[in-house]
């Protein structure tokens, strides 16, 4: 008589295979999941260095540094990542190219405005040209209030002038009681403007309040048209008539991916309010 014979039938086989593949589809999952997560966590980190830098650069210069852009373009040339800022204390270079004002970022031809100055600041985590990076690789951007409203001269009867927080005389000279009144953040891009978010009920930070950002354009950096939704788009300045460089609007809420109405979206921001900004001035002695 023959021995039965013992083993696996291939349904079995298949079974076991399939329950393996699901399996380990599942831990690439969760890995990749915990991957994501540690850089959102650790760009949120480098966004709060990047905050406290500048904070201390304010403290040390009596202002806020004016942004990096990707090129040097400007008279005088510029050191990649330094503040792009002329002689007569605006964020914009003498002459040529470089003569392009540059508040809220957007780009001057192939040249991307509204970088984080890395090297005024003294960030160190930055990318082989040496403009600051997150966790994904992609460059930091940088805005700052230019205008500003509700002055109370510190000298009677002196003359108001701008750019109000990038310049430590007119800091000095127009008053603690000034308030930023340009850059503004909304909660969607849907109906965004380039001096409004379209209601009341889309402001998330009002005129008022801040007078400088930082952010990070997430895991699919800016890539337009197709990485990025509207809200996106606004962010980086490059949503049709939300294009030109005179654009103070940003878009700020939680995450969403492509099914949301305006597409993905991964930003992460801080900012610095006047209140912030006044607060350490006034503790390190540097005003009134």
């Amino acid at each position: 008589m023959r021995k039965p014979q013992h083993g696996f039938t291939l349904v079995e086989l298949a079974v076991v295979f399939t329950i393996v593949v699901l399996l380990l589809g599942s831990l690439m999952y969760t890995l990749s999941a915990q991957s994501e997560q540690r850089n959102y966590d650790e760009t949120r980190r480098r966004l709060e260095q990047a905050k406290d830098l500048v904070l201390s650069f304010a403290v040390v210069n009596g202002r806020l540094p004016c942004p990096a852009r990707s090129a040097n373009t400007t008279t005088p040339v510029t050191v990649a990542g330094d503040e792009v800022r002329n002689a007569a204390e605006q964020c914009s270079g003498d002459s040529g190219a470089g003569a392009v004002e540059d508040y809220y970022g957007g780009s001057s031809g192939a040249v991307t405005l509204g970088l984080l100055p890395a090297r005024a600041i003294g960030y160190t985590q930055v990318d082989a040209a040496g403009f600051a990076v997150d966790a994904w690789g992609n460059r930091i951007r940088y805005a700052v209030a230019k205008t500003r409203t509700n002055c109370v001269p510190a000298t009677a009867p002196a003359t108001l002038l701008d750019p109000h927080f990038v310049s430590a005389t007119n800091l000095k000279n127009n008053g603690l009681a000034c308030q930023p009144s340009d850059l503004l953040i909304c909660k969607s891009g849907t109906g965004v403007t380039t001096a409004a978010c379209g209601g009341a009920a889309n402001q998330l930070m009002v005129q008022n309040l801040v007078a400088a950002l930082i952010f990070s354009t997430g895991k699919n950096g800016s890539i337009f048209p197709n990485g990025a939704g509207v809200d996106e788009q606004t962010n980086v300045k490059q949503n049709g008539a939300l294009s030109p460089l005179i654009n103070p609007v940003f878009v700020f809420h939680t995450r969403t991916d492509s099914t949301f109405a305006n597409g993905e979206f991964d930003d992460q921001f801080v900012w610095i309010t006047a209140g912030e900004l006044y607060g350490k001035l006034i503790a390190a002695g540097v005003l009134p």
